[in-house]
This record gives structure tokens, sequence and C-alpha cells, in this order.
């Protein structure tokens, strides 16, 4: 009897097309879709500012220093031909952000006044950020430092030739003399929006079970399949066990599936690549907790509701509460330390940092260990919750 049951599941759950597109289509495409979209917030070398220049010196230190300011990964230049203040203007408020004049006698008055100020002008959009504006300030001021260095090194070279060649050789492309490490225990590696994107929506995927598994179960109360069952003598648990295996085997196959996406469908389309980690271990621990807590407070949710419109419309408004507040929606490390410190709230949290544990940080078993107990331990409670619900409605004939 035990396997006909699993035969009928199986068969319910590939009758019903539209919560299979719930299940494994919205989520492959949400990390498509947002894998993309976040790329360059999670990249270190987006561009943050588009800026061009107006050399009126034609200096050698005019474009020594627009060739420094090139190669800076987050300033894009844009080569232009400024004739007048409106041409000006007009780029100020269209796609340039910064316009940099370099006015006659720059060079000059570098080599001859090395400690003058206000050496260039800088025009700027009105709706410049203001932090965006002191990383150019700061990168100019860095780049105007070493044209002066190089100026006491030609100075040097007769009369110090060791100290010219230290200056010489002296590397000013250094990105930041700090090595920099993430909260969130990151470390010193920053997640790619893939490696963001790809276990959120797993772990989102996975509750959405609530679809087909409170479709079916509603349908079987209402055509009184559930009282025949218990007229056979099939208890709830064995009834519930029916219900939860085929669910976690469609569980694997998502997680699967997306690992799938972010592996080998997300590079196509320019999007940075999942590394999934070397636990398989690992990742079969939190899948499987994650998936009970999934079906857990699915079953929970069937068994309260009336009917199918309720189970789907809670169980949505559920999955959307527990995906914002645990990271879901918006990574937590963008979220302030009490917006951090709330999320272990929400099972999805658990789930969350246990697959960041595997595919960024690259952990094993122990490491997962406590957030798949935790996460299994909530389905369970949510299980037994709902057999108990169950068991009483029976015993009343509801």
């Amino acid at each position: 009897m035990f396997k006909a049951m699993l035969v009928k599941e199986i068969l319910l759950i590939l009758r019903d097309k539209h919560a299979l597109a719930a299940l494994f289509i919205m989520p492959a495409i949400f990390i498509l879709i947002m894998s993309l979209a976040l790329k360059d917030t999670f990249s270190d070398t987006r561009p943050l500012l588009h800026y061009t220049i107006i050399d009126q010196d034609h200096s050698q230190a005019a474009k020594q220093l627009g060739d420094f300011l090139s190669t800076s990964r987050v300033l894009v230049f844009h080569q232009e031909d400024v004739a007048d203040p409106a041409e000006r203007t007009r780029l100020l408020n269209s796609r340039l952000q910064l316009v940099l004049t370099i006015p006659s006698g720059f060079g000059r008055q570098l080599r001859e006044q090395p400690g003058s100020d206000n050496l260039l002008r800088l025009d700027v959009a009105a709706d410049i950020k203001q932090e965006l504006l002191t990383v150019f300030q700061a990168r100019l001021a860095t780049d105007v430092l070493r044209l002066r260095l190089a100026g006491m090194e030609n100075e040097l070279a007769p009369f110090a030739p060791d100290v010219a060649e230290k200056l010489r050789t002296a590397d000013y492309t250094s990105s930041s003399p700090a090595r920099v490490y993430y909260t969130g225990g990151f470390g010193d590696r920053k997640p790619t929006s893939t490696q963001q994107s790809v276990p959120s929506w797993i772990v989102f995927g996975m509750f959405f079970v609530i679809i087909p598994l409170s479709t079916v179960f509603i349908n079987e109360r209402r055509q009184n399949t559930l009282k025949r069952m218990a007229a056979m003598n099939v208890s709830v648990p064995l009834l519930f066990l029916g219900k939860i295996l085929p669910y976690l085997l469609i569980n694997q196959l998502q997680v699967i599936l997306m690992i799938a996406v972010g592996i080998f469908v997300v590079p196509l389309f320019g999007g940075p690549p999942l590394t999934p980690g070397h636990s398989y271990v690992g990742l079969g621990m939190v899948s499987l907790g994650l998936s009970l807590a999934a079906i857990g407070t699915s079953l929970l949710i069937a068994v309260l509701a009336k009917t199918v419109e309720q189970a789907t419309t809670v169980g949505g408004l559920i999955n959307i509460l527990f995906g914002a507040i645990g990271g879901i929606m918006v990574p937590k490390f963008y979220m302030p330390q009490e917006m951090q410190a709330f999320a272990m709230v929400s099972p999805m949290s658990w789930g969350l940092e246990g697959f960041l544990d595997i595919f960024l940080r690259g952990l094993g078993p122990a490491a997962v260990a406590a957030e798949s107990l935790a996460l299994a331990a909530f389905g369970m409670v949510m299980i037994a919750f709902a057999a108990a619900v169950l068991g009483f409605q029976m015993k009343r004939g509801i």
C-alpha cells in the first residue's frame, strides 16, 4: 500500500504543470535574472564614474596624468570634443559625471611650484554623489603626487641615483595597502552575484512546495480520500511519510537543477559562474535539512487551510516574509547589524548560510552541521504539529 501511495503522489505532482513550473522554472529564471542584474553591484571592478578630459596644456605631464587616471578600474574615460561651456554642460547633464580641465601652464607650474594647489579645474554633474566625488578627488590627488615624485626623481638622478631608482620603481598602482575582509564570515572573498543568487533562490524555491502539496492534500480532503485511507487503517505518520518522500526527491532535483543553472547557464549570458565548493556531503546535509523545513511548513499550512486559495495565499505570504527577513531578497551583508541578527529568526536564513558555507567559504560537513540540524528540527516540529492537527480533525470527522 505504501508503494501505491508514493506512486499516487508522484503522478499527481507530474500532472500539475503549474506547480512544476513554480518549483523548477521560476527559481531558474530568478537565478538567471538576478545574477545578471546584480553582476556589477557585486563586482569590485564595476565602473563608478564617467569622465572626460579637456587638455589645454598639451604637455608631457598632462598626457601622463591622463594615462594615470585611465588605469583605474572604476573610472571610465570618454573621448569627447568639448568646444565650449555649453557643450560641457550638455555632457554633464547626459552621460558624464565629471569634466576635468587641464589648463595651459599645468606642466610648468607643476615643475616650478611643486606645492601649489588649484592646478586643475573639475566640473561635476549636479546630481553626483558626494562619496563618488571624493573617490575621484582622492585618485586625482594621488596621480598628481605621482607626477611630482617623477619630477623629483629626474632632479635627484644626477646626485642620488639610488634614491631616484627607488622612486622610479615604486608601485603606485596598488588598489589598496590593506587587505579587505567582508562581514558575514566571507573573509577576504566577496560573493559574486551568482554565488548570492543561486543559494537564495534554491532556498526560496524549495519552500514553494506549498503549492502542489496543499493542492493535493486539500483536494483529497474534499473528496474524502483521507477518510477512506483512515478507514483502511492508514495512520497519520504513514500518510505523511507517503507525502514527504516524493517532495524530498523533488527538492533535491530542484537543488541539482539550480546549481546546474548557476554553473552552465548563467555564464552563457555573461554572468559569473557558480563555484559549487567541494563538499557534496555538506551540500546534501543542508539540502535535506532545508527540504524537511519546507515540507513541514507546507504540511502545517495545508492541514490548517480550508481551501487551496487560502493555502497558497498564506504560504506565499510566509515565503515572502521568510525571504525578506532571511537575506533572500536583500543580501544580509548589506543589512544593518540589527537586521542581520533579526534575520536568524527565518529558517531561510539558516539554509542560505549553510549553502554559502559550501559554495563560497569552501567549508565542509562540520561547518554546516548546526544549520542542517536546526532546519531538520524545525521541519520535524512543523510535521509533528501538522500530524497533531490532522489527527484531531480526523477524529472529529472534519
